[in-house]
């Protein structure tokens, strides 16, 4: 009986990643299909191999055992902070491109892969201000090609494949560009510490260059 309910959830699920991943590739800007794609892919076995993964690397695992979530930053106090520091770069960055810091779809916390999916929510725009990847088709797609080298999860590798997918059929000229912020990204996240297992909210004061000196960010390559 198990087996066949597992079954039956996991159909219901395709169609909607089937759906979702449709009705992204005709309206990439829409957020709401990517989390319906992330949503329906937790109860993959994709999923469970790249939070098995995760937790080989000690100081992830220990984020997970902890459950470790921060509050929605106050944009206003941060902005307070150094003009150096993590946390003013992070609020300008919000304040900049007219960002709420928890418009994210919220999720229940019930087991580590719906623990994961929260954090890396609430964490996606501080990665963006890490990475130096911007907010356009290309640096998003380049900050997931960094997130498949960082933690392997379902979403990345969908996205990826949804944009290439996209820029074949509709802009094919801009396809030696896409694939520049994918290797570029994959190779970026390959060689940095694991931005996951950041608490970055506690160390809003400390500066970007020096966060991204200790995780090994090299810059210089987006150029």
């Amino acid at each position: 009986m198990l087996l066949v309910e597992r079954h039956q959830r996991l159909s219901a699920d395709f169609k909607i990643i089937l759906k979702a991943l449709v009705n992204l590739y005709r309206a990439p800007a829409n957020l709401d299909y990517v989390y319906d794609i992330e949503d329906g892919l937790r109860d993959s076995k994709a999923a469970e191999l790249s939070l098995n993964w995760l937790k080989t690397q000690p100081e992830i695992a220990q984020l997970i055992q902890e459950r470790y979530i921060a509050p929605n930053p106050d944009i206003e106090k941060l902005l307070q902070y150094s003009e150096t520091s993590l946390g003013y770069a992070y609020a300008s960055y919000i304040k900049k491109n007219g960002f709420d810091p928890g418009f994210y779809r919220q999720i229940k916390v019930e087991n580590d892969i719906s623990y994961l999916t929260l954090r890396m929510r609430q964490t996606h725009d501080i990665w963006h201000v890490v990475t130096g990847f911007n907010t356009d088709g290309l640096g998003e797609i380049g900050l997931k090609a960094f997130e498949m080298a960082q933690t392997r999860r379902t979403l990345a590798f969908a996205l990826v494949g949804v944009s290439l997918l996209g820029i074949l059929v509709k802009s094919p000229e801009q396809l030696p560009d896409l694939l520049e912020q994918i290797t570029l990204g994959y190779q970026m996240g390959s060689k940095s510490k694991p931005l996951l297992a950041q608490k970055w909210e506690e160390h809003w004061d400390k500066s970007l260059s020096e966060w991204r000196t200790e995780l090994g960010i090299q810059l210089a390559s987006l150029n």
